[in-house]
């Protein structure tokens, strides 16, 4: 028998809606293997509160009442709240926090109030409040890469990432802010999806930047992918005022759908100089695979392709410099101990519970915004926000789906941009404009480059073409062995 950490979230699901496996039993296999895990990807445990939840799934696959995903166990960035988990964010800020509610994106998947049954196995690491590119900057401790545990997994998911290619859980949920789930599904060799801004609820989301924030999520193929988008997603507007009013769908069901004519667009800035000769080898194959389906490869131009990082790291710690405000240790979160007043304890509790790179976002943003600087700055940064929204307008009359590389660069070792952190900007610069545009954009395995480390493919779509890029994403998987691989061995 196939061992469970060996099988995909389809796999499970069809055996436990079958009976051939208890969810119970299945949840032990995979809470004992995280808890033995020493990359750094899990934050917490609760085991009884996990076992309970496979009691209930179990409970509800016995009475016919269970959801599509009953059973199989997965785990949640630590940026969505939990009751049955504390929820930090990876910053002392929050150490030990508790919520009284869960997110939305939780409460769809879960096992309680007609979700999709699935069971929470623990909260994984991030970098600060979802802040950096490498889980470098997670208050707790740095998460390893699997497939080589002197590299970086790529943030801010890095933790989802790492969990799910070293196979401690079959499915992890990450939110994408300018690249997030992409960068380190590309640099651990999983599949990682961002819908459309406001297709998922970012409710109980802890916010970063709140015009960028998205929550999707990260499994091994692009079919266990749609299984979970189609979960999760879902309008939410008594909760968030950003939520989309678009009825929730089966991702699923155009999977098999040929290839046959489909307009793959090629940006010419997308392979430029920058990019590394290790990464473009298995992109320009992965192409190739593309057209030996029937898709036809279309050069174009995206031309503010680089002015997406300039723009994004003005709009996002503005962003982050109003919604970190509220933690201010008067409420909730840390509190410094014996202030002098009110101004100083402000000042001592946000000293404290904030580390470098949430400091310099802060201020960052807080300097953009501040009287004098908000014209020639934030007020500029939008209008070219615009326009690169537009430029991918302009691309989408021409093709289907926009393709190129995830990152410049393979997963870097652990420290070597950790004292510039520009360097660690620029490695965004593919992810960024569809974030700054609102689109749905993906990563799968295609390759790996330097060191045998993963290269990933992303793809990009129009607004709600999540279904076009899921159909194409699981097609490439069908002619290839990429995303079956992990860390240490064949498939």
């Amino acid at each position: 028998m196939t061992a469970f950490h060996d099988m995909t979230v389809a796999a499970l699901a069809a055996d436990l809606q079958a009976k051939k496996v208890s969810a119970t039993e299945v949840a032990q296999h995979f809470l004992a293997r995280s808890q033995a895990d020493a990359s750094g990807a899990f934050l917490s445990f609760n085991p009884e509160a996990t076992l309970a939840q496979a009691k209930e799934a179990d409970a509800q696959l016995a009475a016919g009442t269970a959801g599509p995903l009953a059973g199989v166990p997965m785990a949640h960035k630590d940026i969505f709240v939990t009751t049955d988990f504390p929820t930090t964010a990876g910053s002392k800020m929050l150490e030990g926090y508790r919520s009284p509610f869960d997110a939305t994106v939780v409460r769809k998947l879960g096992v309680h109030a007609g979700g999709a049954g699935m069971v929470n196995v623990g909260k994984l690491n991030c970098d600060e409040f979802a802040m950096g590119s490498s889980n470098e900057n997670s208050a707790y401790q740095s998460v390893t890469n699997p497939w080589d545990t002197s590299r970086v997994p790529g943030g801010s998911s890095g933790g989802s990432s790492a969990a799910v290619a070293a196979r401690l859980v079959p499915a992890a949920t990450g939110t994408d802010t300018g690249g997030s789930i992409r960068q380190p599904a590309s640099f651990c060799g999983i599949t990682g999806i961002k819908p459309t801004y406001g297709r998922a609820s970012r409710y109980g989301m802890i916010a970063y930047a709140s015009s960028l924030d998205q929550a999707g999520p990260m499994a091994r193929s692009a079919e266990d992918c749609a299984l979970l988008l189609s979960a999760l997603c879902g309008p939410d507007p008594d909760r968030d005022s950003t939520s989309l009013d678009v009825p929730a769908e089966d991702f699923s069901r155009d999977l098999q759908r040929p290839l046959q004519g489909l307009r793959v667009g090629i940006p010419a800035e997308f392979f430029g100089e920058g990019l590394a000769a290790d990464v473009r080898v298995p992109i320009e194959a992965a192409l190739q695979a593309l057209v030996d389906q029937g898709a036809v490869l279309v050069p174009l131009h995206l031309p503010r392709t680089e002015l997406a990082i300039p723009v994004y790291y003005i709009l996002a710690p503005a962003e982050a410099s109003s919604n970190l405000s509220r933690f201010d240790g008067v409420k909730f979160g840390h509190r410094t101990k014996n202030p002098a007043d009110l101004i100083d304890m402000y000042k001592k509790t946000r000293a404290e519970g904030f580390g470098d790179e949430v400091k310099r976002r802060i201020m960052i943003g807080t300097y953009v915004l501040s009287h004098g600087y908000y014209d020639a700055y934030y007020l500029q940064a939008q209008k070219i926000r615009r326009m690169i929204a537009s430029d991918f307008q302009q691309a989408f009359t021409q093709c289907d789906v926009i393709a190129g590389p995830v990152a410049p660069t393979v997963a870097w070792k652990i420290g070597d941009k950790s004292e510039d952190p520009v360097a660690s900007y620029l490695a965004d610069i593919f992810t960024l404009p569809a974030s700054l545009a609102g689109l749905p954009g993906m990563s799968l395995p295609v390759g790996f480059g330097e060191g045998g480390m993963p290269v990933g493919l992303q793809l990009i779509g129009n607004y709600l073409q999540e279904s076009r890029l899921l159909n194409l994403a699981h097609r490439f998987q069908q002619t290839s062995d990429h995303h079956l691989r992990m860390p240490g061995g064949a498939p």
